[in-house]
């Protein structure tokens, strides 16, 4: 039993220590530029959202209007569609910063 125990403190010492590692934004070259590009993409879909919304509730408006359940419906979608969309544009980044966190607390 006493012989085991260096070969026990020999195998301990070849564990992996703790790894600390964390972003950051000096390390590759581009990443601002990349951080203003992911920015306007989040703005075009935002601009996107709301141009959906806006052509979905004319498709409601005229399916409403015209008897046309199909056309009502599709409508209604739509206008769901693109509040979701927004929502998840804009949200984004904290969902990300949200769900980083809980992975560091792993």
């Amino acid at each position: 039993m006493i012989s085991l125990i260096p070969t026990i403190a020999a195998q301990l010492a070849m564990l992996p220590m703790d790894i600390d590692i964390s972003p950051n934004d000096s390390g590759l070259p581009g990443i601002a530029q990349l951080k203003t590009i992911v920015g306007a993409i989040m703005t075009v879909g935002l601009i996107l959202s709301v141009l959906a919304l806006i052509i979905s509730a004319i498709i409601w408006g005229f399916g409403s209007n015209s008897s046309n359940p199909h056309m009502a419906s599709r409508g209604k979608l739509g206008v769901i569609v693109s509040c979701a969309a927004a929502v998840i544009c804009g949200a984004s980044v904290t969902l990300i910063n949200f769900f980083w966190h809980v992975g560091q607390t792993v």
